[in-house]
């Protein structure tokens, strides 16, 4: 009881925290090739017995992972690939407006593998940025987020799991997320990067979101099947077991 008191009151004390979807149209390249892919692992889910399905249940998982890589921007698993994809695309624009609104950014994802792609925008832009990663060292952490609070870097590429807790980094108003996690408690520990004590600026929350993708089933999830979605965050622990070939197939459709 004592806790949730203290949590009410801090955030009473807190500016308000504004979340929005928003809402990017692959192109012509990036929506084949992403169909390829879910059209393949539902037929591929139809043949399946149920004994199959649980023995393959992890090779679907990583499956389901590729899908959300192409969504992120497929030249993360294709170096051929030509088309810009449209998630970095609408990022950039967000990252602008922010810009021009003289606000910091956080843009969190889960896949370091985006951050070389945004980073090449970002320089070829000529805009400054720091990045945290597994691979950040403590010092470099330490030194990065004090840099990033008091200096001119408006730009913070973190990795979901790296720095998703832990940090102070109030000096941010915009936070974006690039790509839905299943566990959205996971999403609002990161936003609370920004929208912690020593915040004065209402913080902005863009939610990143491929539409008509499998995607829009996370956020889906997130809001209102928290047991499914937690039964995927675990993976190959027992709770996964439980997914049905209809789960799968309801996460796939488009």
């Amino acid at each position: 009881f004592i806790l949730r008191r203290v949590k009410g009151e801090v955030l009473k004390e807190l500016p308000d925290k504004m979340e929005q979807i928003v809402y990017a149209r692959m192109g012509e390249e990036q929506r084949k090739l992403y169909e390829v892919h879910a059209v393949r692992l539902m037929e591929s889910l139809e043949k399946q017995s149920d004994e199959e399905l649980q023995k393959g249940k992890l090779q679907i998982l990583a499956e389901l992972t590729r899908l959300r890589q192409i969504c992120c921007a497929p030249e993360m698993l294709y170096e051929n690939y030509s088309e810009t994809s449209c998630k970095v695309e609408t990022c950039m624009e967000l990252i602008h407006q922010a810009m021009s609104g003289n606000h910091k950014i956080l843009l969190f994802s889960q896949f370091t593998s985006v951050f070389p792609i945004l980073e090449k925008r970002l320089l070829q832009e000529k805009i400054p940025y720091y990045e945290l990663t597994g691979q950040t060292s403590k010092e470099n952490r330490m030194r990065m987020t004090e840099q990033f609070n008091s200096g001119d870097v408006p730009v913070f590429l973190i990795s979901l799991k790296a720095g998703g807790t832990g940090l102070n980094l109030t000096a941010a108003s915009i936070v974006i997320h690039f790509d839905p996690w299943w566990n959205l408690a996971a999403q609002n520990q990161a936003t609370d990067r920004a929208h912690r004590i020593g915040q004065e600026k209402q913080v902005t929350v863009f939610k990143l979101i491929a539409q008509n993708t499998i995607e829009e089933k996370i956020i889906k999830l997130q809001q209102e099947k928290q047991k499914l979605s937690s039964q995927i965050l675990d993976g190959e622990g027992a709770a996964a077991s439980a997914l049905t070939k209809d789960d799968f197939m309801e996460i796939l459709e488009f």
